[in-house]
């Protein structure tokens, strides 16, 4: 196979389309600094996410590092999140002045074992800030029980879970808060962008102040904030892009079907199972390869050599990043080093030919 195949690659309209969005910037020259572009992209992911209220940002990190500022929790506070997570959510606690607490994750899902949550809960915690992997959902009535019990805020990293609804329910209405990345790598993009849905109205004000430099005012400035806004440009890609999610999410789905039909049932081969009444978004396609003929990283290998990339993703754990290991140790989280080990994403985006699945699902299996 002479094609360089990627684990993922960015969905985008026609190119006229695009041009036809951002025309309109030429007349007004308004570029950033929440101009039309921006409110049309707000009020439409409102709609499409069905939640009472949203904020954009530059990226998802910043959204991340901006809820979780909004709420002002005293420095040195503890957050029960999970270390099988893009370095983000971590570093969005910890750039906050907060102490990260890993819980250990689920062998189902990979999201973060709720079971687990309360035994690792102090006089100091202030927060969960649990991950839905994959798009897999975190047990959100478990965990919603749990804070309501010892007071304490959720924050929802929802990178992978744009479009997911649980009996209806859309994603971003779960806990207190959640944060969707749009990279050009995700289900749903706006080249780099991110935002924020919460349920308490008050917050708009303090995120939209917080992202703005904490000016409140043309001789004000009461938060120590910093630049997070979404451009006009980022914006008029996610309007455009926004008007085909859901054809897009149907491709996707094609290509996860053909994998799971070749890759289901197979010895050592582990393939996550979507629960009933989950509205999937078919964010990724991970694969535990465990006790299979061949390790995780020979199969990498192997399409690598077939100019197939594929991802480690996520591998190293956290609480095995240099600038964590000090203070963490993935024998803390045995599950979570378990799967890490184990798991590989295989090439998944809207525009996949099916036979290059079956050539990819070929080389592991034979």
């Amino acid at each position: 196979m002479n094609k360089q195949i990627l684990v993922t690659r960015s969905s985008m309209p026609d190119f006229e389309e695009y041009c036809n969005e951002i025309k309109e910037l030429w007349e007004t020259h308004w570029l950033t600094n929440m101009g039309i572009k921006h409110k049309e992209l707000e009020k439409s992911l409102l709609e499409y996410l069905k939640t009472p209220n949203i904020t954009l940002f530059t990226n998802g990190h910043l959204a991340l590092e901006c809820i979780i500022a909004a709420f002002n929790f005293q420095k040195g506070s503890e957050v029960i999140t999970t270390p099988f997570t893009f370095a983000s959510t971590t570093h969005a606690i910890s750039r906050n002045g907060l102490i990260p607490v890993f819980c250990d994750i689920n062998p189902e899902n990979f999201t973060i074992d709720a079971d687990k949550i309360e035994s690792l809960i102090t006089e100091k915690t202030c927060a969960i800030i649990p991950v839905h992997v994959y798009g897999n959902l975190c047990d959100v009535e478990k965990i919603e029980k749990i804070a309501k019990r010892h007071n304490l805020k959720v924050i929802y990293d929802a990178a992978h879970a744009f479009g997911v609804e649980k009996n209806e329910i859309g994603v971003a209405n779960f806990g207190d808060a959640s944060m969707f990345s749009f990279h050009a790598t995700k289900v749903f993009n706006t080249i780099e962008g991110g935002a924020v849905a919460y349920k308490d109205g008050k917050l708009n004000k303090v995120l939209y102040d917080i992202k703005n430099f904490g000016i409140t005012g043309p001789e004000s400035v009461e938060y120590i904030g910093g630049n997070a806004k979404m451009n006009e440009f980022q914006a008029a890609m996610g309007i455009c892009n926004l008007r085909h999610v859901d054809k897009e999410i149907e491709k996707r789905k094609r290509v996860v079907e053909k994998y799971r039909e070749r890759l289901q049932n197979v010895e050592g081969i582990k393939i996550i199972h979507t629960p009933e009444g989950i509205k999937e978004n078919y964010a990724y396609f991970p694969v535990i390869f465990d006790n299979y003929k061949y390790t995780r990283d020979e199969i990498f290998k192997k399409l690598g050599e077939e100019n197939i990339i594929a991802r480690k993703y996520f591998y190293p754990l956290i609480n095995d990043f240099d600038c964590y290991k000090e203070k963490y140790s993935s024998k803390d989280t045995p599950v979570a080093k378990y799967m890490a080990d184990r798991v590989l994403t295989l090439p998944l985006y809207a525009d996949l030919e099916l036979e290059i699945v079956d050539k990819i699902c070929d080389i592991i299996l034979k």
